[in-house]
């Protein structure tokens, strides 16, 4: 077993590293789910062959999501482990993760609960369970203009899990960073999600209500390529050549969003299984989740490593794609609200409308909700991290460059 032990003069967790280009790449994840909901809703996905197929693959941008969430929640906690010193502060990482999604989440729900008609005669039980984000736990589907929050469910689990993946995969402080240890609970996470589709979603369902396949167990996978691409990041940083030569394709940008392309198309075909509101198989359904989790390693990977000098860190670090992905939590929340209203007033009917038109009209109204969202829920919210501190002075190991907060 490998043990990296603390080394005094690397990685200073004092100055910690920032990823301007993960913004960005936010963006490019909250875009693909809008596009892929606005082809869904125009009838785009049926009306155009593989082509509304490949559409439909756009919910890729989940899988970007939990990577990148993966990646700069654990990387705190290995850059720490690496130097023997203690986790980060889980009551303050709790709380930093509760100010980040509740507000802009609860409005996001109150406006869908009142407002849309197919909302209408849900009782007090659904409104108390959809403001608990508890829906795909007892319901096959989450209010209307809500659907897509099933994600976010997830992530919250995510959120609760994270201290004690990361205490198994870590260990107490002293110990140093073993890299055998936390890659064998990155085996255990998609060993769970393999089991999942296969076997353990059908389990569930025999004695839930709710929608197991939207349930953390089958999406472990995509946290744990995070969380490995994190642990790479550290060696790298610590010296490790061998992690310098797994972190060396991300120079190559365009070879690795050139791959996810074509895996993409891959995962368009009946391989990853059908395009509309069918089941698929357990061996499409793990399909696709692995190809996604490909998928969202290529993309995340350049961010990473990414050269403000080359056209990748040009474009990424531009500040439009960067303001795009600090609102892009709000841009998520609201765009499925908007897309109710686009079609309340031009009286468009669901799988009859005109698509690129539905588009610019949800994109544009989305991104003025998000603007508004982030300044006016956002901003404030996390200005009340600061009311429940860490036990303990610590540095953050690991932020984007503009909020200097972790995901979303």
């Amino acid at each position: 077993m490998t043990t990296i032990a603390a080394a005094p003069a690397e990685l200073d967790v004092s100055d910690p590293p920032h990823f301007p280009a993960l913004d960005a790449l936010r963006a490019v994840g909250a875009l693909a789910v809008l596009v892929t909901h606005v082809a869904f809703w125009s009838g785009d996905y049926g009306r155009h062959g593989y082509a509304g197929t490949l559409l439909s693959r756009l919910d890729v941008g989940v899988a970007i999501f939990f990577v990148l969430s993966g990646f700069l929640l654990s990387r705190p906690y290995l850059a720490r482990a690496a130097q023997t010193l203690p986790p980060p502060s889980t009551r303050s990482y709790l709380w930093r993760r509760f100010l980040r999604i509740t507000p802009v989440y609860v409005v996001a729900a109150l406006l869908a609960l009142a407002l849309l008609d197919d909302n209408a005669d849900l009782g007090a039980p659904t409104w108390a369970t959809t403001l608990l984000l508890g829906n795909t736990f007892v319901d096959p589907l989450p209010p209307a203009g809500l659907t897509h929050m099933w994600s976010l469910a997830v992530e919250v689990c995510f959120y609760l899990l994270l201290p004690l993946l990361m205490l198994a995969a870590t260990g107490r402080r002293g110990r140093g960073l073993s890299t055998a240890r936390v890659v064998t609970v990155l085996v255990a996470m998609t060993a769970v999600t393999a089991w999942w589709h296969l076997h353990g979603a059908d389990w569930a369902d025999t004695w839930t209500g709710g929608a197991p396949g939207q349930w953390l167990p089958g999406y472990l996978s995509w946290f744990a390529a995070g969380i490995g691409l994190a642990l790479v990041h550290v060696l790298a940083t610590r010296g490790s050549a061998t992690a310098r030569r797994l972190l060396a394709p991300g120079r190559q940008a365009g070879a690795c969003w050139t791959l996810a392309g074509a895996l993409l198309l891959v995962a368009a075909t009946p391989l990853a299984g059908p395009t509309v509101l069918v089941a698929p198989t357990t061996a499409e359904s793990l399909t696709k989740n692995l190809l996604y989790t490909a998928i969202g390693v290529l993309l995340v990977l350049p961010a990473l490593v990414a050269d403000e000098r080359s056209g990748f860190g040009r474009a990424f670090g531009h500040p439009l794609a960067r303001r795009l992905g600090v609102v892009s939590y709000s841009l998520f929340a609201f765009h499925l609200l908007v897309l109710h209203a686009v079609m309340a007033v031009t009286g468009w009917q669901v799988f009859s409308a005109n698509g690129p038109l539905l588009l610019l009209a949800s994109l544009a109204g989305s991104l003025v909700l998000a603007e508004v969202g982030y300044r006016v829920l956002e901003v404030p919210a996390m200005r009340l991290k600061r009311l429940v501190p860490p036990r303990r002075a610590e540095p953050i190991v690991a932020t984007t460059a503009t909020s200097g907060t972790t995901e979303r």
